[in-house]
């Protein structure tokens, strides 16, 4: 059974089929290296993997960030269909996941300021979303780069912005409360984020989620499939940890001009429900909180309906209040 059962290929085959039904397709597209978040001249290339419907926009873009974990396509799953009904979404890997990558093996790790700009080029890339204003969401480790497009890009180019479980606040101390709660047989915080033994994805699974898994997401065998199909680029998914900044001088947190939907599971183990209120202050006046009440970490995928009202009452309030831009697009 554990030869020629693969839960994972089961999984990313509904994944996939949930995207295709909402009328997104894969693409890619070749990009210049951002070296350090800049828009200087780069003689290395990445490449960027998305998810997109073709052709030009019908609706108002938004743009879903995941967080490091599994593919993109299972972390907003259950949003990009009752999503894709008001909006054009855009589902990018981030460099060092999925289908996106750099060339150069000597380049910097890609800090946040580089994934951003990335996606910056991306968007810029997309046929008929040139200049038209973002909504942006991102979960976790994807809130991170979400806040430094925001901010880099400004609010005429990215507009209402959701951070889902994304402590942009995050210090060492953060790391070290987060090790102690999963136990002191982990060196890092790495160690669970990339996991390469089953004890390890097994401890990941039980921390990012408020009720258990299922008893066949605890089998070795289950969990060593995940292992080898989800961190199969682990050398740069290594490079991409490696490469955050924030709780470092180069990543220092200011109020955005956007408005700001924060939301959190009141039993994330990972960034405690308090820490939302922290983010909430440093973030400004137009930051506001909502806390789902039994879910963790992965609020989206613990209860999608809950999440996707959310997100949406505040996307479609956002919208009343734009004026249409330029190009005639909102958001």
């Amino acid at each position: 059974m554990g030869a020629s059962f693969s839960l994972v290929a089961l999984i990313d085959y509904f994944t996939r089929r949930d995207f295709l039904a909402a009328g997104l397709r894969p693409h890619s597209v070749t990009l210049p290296y951002p070296y350090d978040g800049g828009d200087g001249k780069s003689s290395s290339t990445c490449t960027v993997h998305y998810w997109a419907p073709p052709g030009e926009p019908k609706l108002p873009p938004l743009l879903l960030i995941h967080g490091f974990g599994p593919w993109a396509t299972w972390q907003w799953r259950c949003q990009v269909g009752p999503l894709s009904r008001q909006f054009h979404i855009i589902v990018p890997d981030l460099l060092g996941f999925g289908g996106s990558s750099w060339d150069c093996p000597t380049v910097p790790p890609p800090s946040e300021a580089t994934q951003a700009a990335a996606l910056a080029a991306l968007l810029d890339s997309v046929e008929g979303l040139e200049g038209k204003r973002v909504a942006v969401a991102g979960t976790s480790y994807g809130g991170f780069v979400a806040y430094w497009l925001a901010r880099a890009a400004g609010p005429g180019r990215v507009g209402p912005v959701v951070l889902a479980s994304s402590n942009v606040l995050k210090t060492g101390a953060d790391d070290r409360e987060v090790l102690k709660r999963a136990g002191e047989e982990w060196g890092g915080v790495d160690d669970l984020l990339l996991p390469a033994q089953p004890a390890a994805m097994r401890r990941l699974m039980q921390m990012v989620a408020h009720r258990p898994p299922p008893a066949i997401m605890s089998l070795d065998f289950v969990l060593r499939d995940f292992i080898q199909k989800l961190y199969t680029n682990r050398e740069q998914l290594s490079h991409v940890y490696k490469g955050v900044t924030v709780g470092t001088d180069k990543f220092q947190v200011t109020p955005l001009s956007q408005e700001v939907l924060i939301v959190w599971g009141e039993d994330d183990q990972l960034f405690p429900v308090e820490k939302a209120f922290a983010v909430q202050s440093a973030l400004g006046g137009k930051a506001r909180v909502e806390i789902m009440k039994e879910t963790g970490h992965t609020p989206q995928t613990e209860d999608p309906a809950r999440f996707n009202d959310i997100v949406l009452d505040f996307l479609l309030a956002a919208d009343k209040h734009t004026k249409p831009s330029i190009n005639g697009s909102s958001l």
